[in-house]
C-alpha cells in the first residue's frame, strides 16, 4: 500500500572528501524531476569546469521508483552506486547528488574510489536538513447546495482540508486528503446526487 509520507531534503547542501591528493566535491539538491536533475548536473558541470569526473544518482518519487546513476568514467559501480547508497540507507527520494572529483595523482582502486564517493555523498546529506512531505491528494468539487450537508460530513469524517470554496445555489470547492484516504472519500463523493468532482493532481504539503 502507498504511503502518505516521504523523506527528502529540505535544500542544497555541500560535502567535501579528500583522499591521497583528490578532492571530492558533493552538492545534495532537492529535486522533482529528470529535467530538473539535468539542469543541476550541467550547472554543476561548467562551474567545475576543470574538474576530471562529475559522478551522480538520484531518486525521485513518492515510492523511490525513478533512480539512475551516473559513474561518468570512473570505473563501473564505483562512484554512482555508492551515491545511491547513501541516499537509500537514509530513506530519502526527490534528491539529486552530484560528487565532483578532482584527480590528486594517485590511483585510488576500487575500493578506495567507492569509499571516497560514498563519503563525499554521506557529507553532503550529513549538511542538510531532512523533512517530512505528506503526498495529498487534490479534487474539485461542483456539488448542489442542497448537497452541502453530506459534502461538510465527508469532509468532518475525514479531515479533509477546503479551499477556494464557493457557496451559493451551485457549490464548488477544492479539497486535498492524503492518498491513504482517496478510495473513501471519492467513494462517498460519488454517492452524493448531482455531484461532480475532477482531480486536479497528487501533490506533496
Amino acid at each position: 500500500m502507498a504511503t502518505d509520507t516521504y523523506n527528502t531534503i529540505e535544500s542544497i547542501s555541500e560535502g567535501i572528501y579528500r583522499e591521497k591528493g583528490s578532492k571530492f566535491i558533493s552538492i545534495a539538491c532537492p529535486v522533482s524531476s529528470v529535467d530538473e536533475v539535468k539542469e543541476i548536473v550541467e550547472r554543476v558541470r561548467k562551474e567545475y569546469h576543470d574538474a576530471r569526473h562529475h559522478c551522480y544518482a538520484y531518486m525521485l518519487g513518492p515510492e523511490r521508483e525513478k533512480w539512475r546513476v551516473n559513474d561518468d568514467g570512473e570505473p563501473s559501480g564505483t562512484a554512482g552506486k555508492p551515491i545511491l547508497g547513501q541516499i537509500n540507507s537514509h530513506e530519502l527520494t526527490d534528491i539529486l547528488i552530484v560528487v565532483t572529483r578532482y584527480f590528486g595523482g594517485t590511483l585510488l582502486g576500487v575500493s578506495g574510489l567507492i569509499n571516497a564517493y560514498r563519503r563525499a555523498a554521506a557529507d553532503a546529506i550529513g549538511n542538510s536538513k531532512t523533512i517530512t512531505c505528506h503526498v495529498m491528494i487534490r479534487v474539485r468539487l461542483d456539488y448542489p447546495y442542497e448537497a452541502i450537508n453530506d459534502v461538510m460530513k465527508i469532509i468532518k469524517d475525514n479531515k479533509v482540508s477546503v479551499t477556494d470554496q464557493t457557496i451559493d445555489s451551485e457549490c464548488s470547492a477544492t479539497i486535498a486528503f492524503p492518498r491513504s484516504v482517496s478510495d473513501a472519500v471519492i467513494g462517498r463523493i460519488e454517492k452524493i446526487p448531482g455531484t461532480k468532482f475532477s482531480l486536479i493532481s497528487p501533490t506533496s504539503d
